[in-house]
């Protein structure tokens, strides 16, 4: 099939595409040495997200055909993600093992040799989903050997193309990347390949010690990067772009059950807000008023919020409006939780 998006009139609400990890977090449970198995993993944490948020999302996930595959692929379905994209894998399922510390912040212990999420292959990732306006990559899968290759050459046919919006968080695992000298090369590959860049400053501090955050985003927005958006826990987020001055949005005061999939909370919140707002090519946001993406990020701050206040990720699904209209900006009252599907 070919790569392409779909453009006429007569077409259908556009796709946001994620490609990437879909594993199974073992999430703390009440009582010490419990333990619930939740599906995760970072894309299919936004995938996820941007399914409750109200767009036709696909996965593009190798999903395992063992018991944990099942639950994967079983409540990905349930949330209405398409997965005619996601392959079904030989190889088991991805573990991640979370632990949280005094501020409820969550630790990962991974179980990944062998495991599906990292076994792509050229015609596995040849085959977008019609219609995909935006791709949204990043995390372990986006650097992690052997399939990291196969998904870079997809995000880089695509950029070079221009037409398909290109999102990434590098979404970093010390314990995994080993230590900056490795990490940094493989982030800054996908950071020149993609149009609006979001990463943690955890992420950034990591990748860069000692280096202000205003520093990083010029060097990434040097690469080539339209938008650069780095979170920053409980005080909000910070956005930067090509000559113009860095813009801070506040946080929200919440009450913190965990940060279990926050990050991948925000990362839904601004590609829904950016979809609402029409802004998904990579030319409209190129042109886009700083004040509106200001506007995106304060929607993607309140959805990452909401989430921080439920056990793992479990991010808020949108209420549709009694007028039909879009939702642009949020506010609490149009989210809910529904409760987990499946």
């Amino acid at each position: 099939m070919a790569e392409t998006s779909e453009s006429t009139s007569a077409s259908p609400a556009p796709v946001v595409t994620v490609i990437g990890e879909a594993l199974i977090d073992m999430v703390p449970g009440e009582r010490p040495g419990d333990f619930r198995a939740l599906p995760g993993g970072s894309p299919f944490n936004v995938a996820v997200g941007l399914a409750r948020l109200g767009l036709r999302t696909s996965l593009m996930a190798r999903l395992a055909d063992t018991a944990f595959g099942r639950i994967l692929r079983a409540h990905a379905e349930a949330e209405g993600i398409d997965l005619t994209h996601a392959p079904r894998a030989a190889e088991p399922a991805s573990l991640a093992i979370v632990s949280l510390n005094e501020h409820a912040q969550a630790h990962y212990d991974f179980y990944l040799d062998g495991t599906a999420d990292w076994q792509w292959s050229a015609a596995e990732t040849a085959d977008l989903p019609p219609g995909t306006a935006v791709l949204h990559h990043g995390s372990l899968a986006s650097w992690t050997a052997p399939g990291d290759a196969h998904i870079h050459a997809l995000a880089s046919r695509l950029h070079d193309r221009g037409q398909v919006l290109i999102s990434y968080d590098p979404n970093i695992r010390p314990f995994l990347l080993g230590g900056p000298d490795k990490g940094r090369p493989l982030a800054e590959r996908s950071v020149a390949r993609s149009h609006l860049v979001k990463a943690s400053r955890e992420d950034v501090e990591w990748l860069y010690p000692d280096t202000p955050l205003e520093a990083v985003a010029a060097r990434w927005l040097g690469l080539g990067a339209l938008l650069v958006v780095i979170t920053d826990g409980p005080d909000g987020a910070h956005l930067f772009r090509p000559g113009e001055q860095p813009v801070t949005r506040p946080g929200r005061k919440v009450a913190v059950v965990d940060t279990v999939g926050a990050g991948d909370a925000f990362t839904s919140g601004f590609l829904d807000a950016l979809v609402r707002r029409g802004l998904r090519t990579p030319e409209l946001l190129r042109r886009a008023a700083l004040a509106t993406l200001a506007c995106a990020s304060d929607d993607a701050i309140l959805v990452s919020s909401l989430t921080c206040e439920r056990i793992g990720a479990d991010p808020p699904s949108a209420l549709p409006r009694p007028d039909g209209s879009a939702r642009a900006p949020l506010t609490p009252a149009d989210l809910c939780f529904p409760g987990r599907a499946g």
